[in-house]
């Protein structure tokens, strides 16, 4: 198989949750030279961890303290089209190696920094970890029961997003060189990744945030009724009644009871303010049956259920052997273990694991490569300065948040997008509390695209989509498997009209394997991937991932830099490609390491909670205040002595290696709880970070908006539409980038705002003509009635 990106070249100086960035693009073919000090990585502690992020990479071992391995590094570099970096601002300056000695070096280099929380700002020489981030970055504080402690998500899934969102940006900055011939620096935050991408409180929600409240509750939200869980006969199960469809398919199943008969229970509201009676219903209705007899029943009915699986349950799943999802590999020299293999399909073959992990220094006699290569990506050239992907066309038939960050990506960077909408199929993102207008959600994920009212279920809107096909370069849908083939608009269908096209295809569990035919929203891939399973209280069993959206926006996001990195490797003159990504998928690449760990040891298949292994003390600690709460990590010895020496708890010689604290645990969990209890959040991540400690209270999601390190780096615009009541704030970026603008904040459409535009301007057609095509429906403008 012809890898996409096989002639990008990366050098990778990375460490920790950056080492998955690199790892994505040598999926996608890219030539990955991992460089690692002699002896290797410290990150190899964490055998599992390392091999994963490092999989399909080439390695080679360089002391950078010395000028000759500084000299090397400048060397490759020279030859390399992308540098990606973690050090700290002391490292880099140290080892002479910052972002401005590498441009210097070579002013066509792309250097991609991917630090705790950005090279500028307040906050810059401060330390984290995924936890930590997870608090700084308003995860934390959307996870745990009203009233109790909030509650870390699984290991991994903050970790993603970073890699995934470093990797386009690196993708967009390798267009831009491409097109300009000069360089970038793109300064990636992990904090910011996280805020505006893990599940942004700022940024498109799911269908249920209709009947949400508008406003932020200061405690956590009782997430419970959003998509509630059941007992059944073995195990649980969860559903997701969003469509009015789907509620009165409910409503049959439990026998239309009376008291639910209303038309207003048609209503995501109604039906929440009505949970504490509808739910005991429902609860009866499943409690004698299995979890697969009501996933199929639900699926024939049309309702959304499936079954909570554990983590040996995902482990031994038909379904995600035979797609390929998980395989049994070698992922390092004599480790082998139960892994997922990667993200997506690219015509029809499996896209991701290939190579073990290099050994330490394995490709140290790697010679030198020839001259960076000067592709052809059949755009113009520009000017720095431009928005990289400014040429590009796409047509986006995408829906709710996987859709909406999908089309967004390419918008942002200068696309044409253009949202295809169907007024009797409206995208379910559009719903709003009252019925009418325009919801912020829908502002968030449509901004900078264009608006097109067709219908593509009759034989003039089908032929006027396929004119749009013959000029564009990108496809996108996320319907249920086999919907495109339906309509005549498959990949098959659409490279008849226009070779160069390329399509992403997107649904919960995929196009083939058992899982196909089911119905699938995030909180579903969730329960079936294992996310719900980890994502449990171990104390009191409460499953507390139902108020985020994941894994939409980070699967939006990876299927972007697949369509970027296929449109790259398409160049000039090659053929268009199909790519299709499981939603699935995305939630099991994430837990790779845990899941690789149970299937060494299946003792370690439970949820951790706040209780982190192999660090210790890690986890939530209390603070002063209403409800507020804090995350501290020990990440090893040296943090344990600049801990204890912080805020006085005991340095006893047992307590400074890993195995005594653990041993002591409960007491120095304990004794830090009081110590942070007597503190604000603020003043606790103060204290720690001036030693080097890794800390951060937890963040509400309005206090994004003061926080001092995005209000520094300008992390938010205001956005405005013509009908919202007010200007609401928006990611400015995804990276800070050297060149690069950011991205302008034209209002979202209104479903088919630019139809007769494009009808004149694409088409070609006379206004007679146009308004033919409205009366009959296959036209659908915003003023059509």
């Amino acid at each position: 198989m012809t890898l996409p990106l096989q002639t990008l070249r990366v050098l990778d100086l990375t460490e920790g949750a950056a080492e998955s960035c690199g790892r994505l693009l040598a999926d996608l073919g890219a030539e990955v030279l991992r460089v690692e000090p002699p002896g290797g990585s410290p990150g190899r502690r964490d055998a599992v961890g390392f091999a994963l992020r490092n999989a399909n990479k080439l390695g080679i071992t360089l002391d950078l303290t010395t000028a000759a391995g500084r000299d090397e590094v400048l060397r490759r570099a020279r030859h390399a089209d992308i540098l990606l970096e973690s050090f700290s601002a002391d490292e880099a300056a140290t080892l002479r190696l910052t972002p401005e000695d590498l441009l210097a070096a070579d002013p066509a280099l792309v250097v991609v920094s991917v630090t705790d929380f950005g090279r500028t700002g307040p906050w810059a020489d401060r330390v984290a970890t995924e936890d930590v981030l997870a608090a700084a970055g308003g995860v934390l504080s959307r996870s745990g029961m009203p009233g109790g402690t909030p509650l870390l998500p699984p290991s991994g899934l903050v970790d993603q997003t970073v890699g995934v969102h470093a990797a386009w940006a690196a993708l967009v900055a390798y267009v831009k060189r491409v097109r300009t011939g000069v360089g970038e620096h793109v300064d990636v935050s992990a904090f910011e990744a996280v805020v505006h991408g893990f599940d942004p409180g700022f940024g498109a929600q799911g269908s249920a945030a209709a009947g949400r409240s508008e406003s932020f509750p200061r405690d956590r939200p009782n997430a419970a009724n959003f998509y509630p869980v059941f007992p059944c006969a073995d195990g649980h199960v969860r559903i997701c009644l969003l469509a009015r469809r789907q509620w009165r398919a409910m409503f049959a199943w439990l026998g239309e009871p009376a008291e639910f008969a209303d038309p207003r229970y048609d209503a995501i509201p109604a039906r929440f303010a009505a949970s504490d009676r509808l739910n005991p219903l429902i609860a009866a209705l499943f409690a004698g049956k299995t979890r697969e007899e009501l996933t199929l029943e639900g699926s024939r009915r049309g309702v959304p259920v499936g079954g909570m699986l554990t983590v040996a349950e995902v482990l031994a799943a038909e379904h995600l052997r035979s797609t390929g999802t998980l395989v049994d590999a070698e992922i390092a020299d004599g480790l082998r273990a139960t892994v997922p293999t990667g993200y997506l399909s690219i015509d029809g073959e499996r896209v991701g694991l290939r190579v073990r992990a290099p050994r330490p220094g394995e490709h140290d006699d790697l010679p030198l490569p020839a001259a960076r290569p000067a592709p052809d990506l059949g755009l113009a050239p520009q000017e720095p300065g431009e928005r990289p992907l400014a040429g590009l066309r796409v047509l986006d038939l995408g829906v709710i948040v996987f859709g909406a960050e999908l089309g967004r990506a390419f918008a942002d960077q200068g696309a044409d997008v253009v949202k295809i909408e169907n007024a009797a199929f409206p995208d379910g993102l559009r719903q709003t509390r009252n019925g009418g207008g325009m919801n912020a959600s829908f502002a968030w994920g449509g901004r900078n695209k264009r608006g097109l009212g067709l219908d593509l279920r009759s034989a003039e809107g089908k032929e006027l989509f396929r004119r749009l096909v013959a000029e564009a370069d990108l496809v996108t849908a996320n319907f249920k498997p086999g919907t495109l083939e339906s309509l005549g608009l498959s990949h098959a269908d659409l490279v008849e009209i226009n070779p160069r096209i390329v399509v992403s295809d997107s649904s919960a569990f995929g196009a083939r394997g058992p899982w196909r035919t089911r119905m699938g929203y995030g909180p579903l891939v969730r329960a079936s991937c294992g996310v719900s399973a980890l994502w449990q209280d171990p104390g009191t069993g409460d499953f507390c991932d139902g108020s985020t959206v994941y894994p939409d926006h980070v699967a939006g996001q990876v299927a972007a830099v697949a369509a970027l990195a296929v449109l790259i490797g398409r160049g000039a003159s090659g053929p268009g490609r199909s790519i299709e990504i499981a939603q699935a998928d995305t939630a099991v690449m994430a837990l790779g390491p845990t899941l690789a760990r149970a299937s060494l040891d299946p003792a370690a298949s439970g949820p951790e909670g706040n209780r982190r292994s192999g660090v210790a003390p890690a986890g939530v600690y209390p603070c002063a205040g209403d409800d507020e709460w804090c995350v501290v990590v020990v990440r090893d010895d040296a943090d344990w002595g600049r801990l204890a020496a912080a805020t006085g708890l005991p340095d006893d010689d047992d307590l400074r290696t890993l195995a005594g604290r653990l041993e002591r645990r409960d007491e120095l969990e304990k004794r830090l709880g009081e110590w942070t209890a007597e503190r604000t959040p603020d003043e606790v991540a103060e204290v720690l970070a001036a030693v080097g400690v890794p800390a951060a209270g937890m963040l509400r999601l309005p206090d994004e908006l003061t926080h001092p390190q995005l209000v520094a780096r300008d992390s938010f615009h205001e956005m405005s539409h013509p009908l919202l009541r007010r200007p609401v704030p928006a990611a400015a970026r995804v990276a800070r980038f050297s060149q690069i603008p950011d991205s302008p904040l034209r209002p979202a459409p209104l479903a088919g705002e630019h139809t007769r535009e494009i009808a004149r301007t694409r088409w070609g057609l006379a206004d007679e003509e146009i308004e033919r095509l409205v009366r009959e429906g296959v036209l659908q403008p915003a003023d059509a009635g």
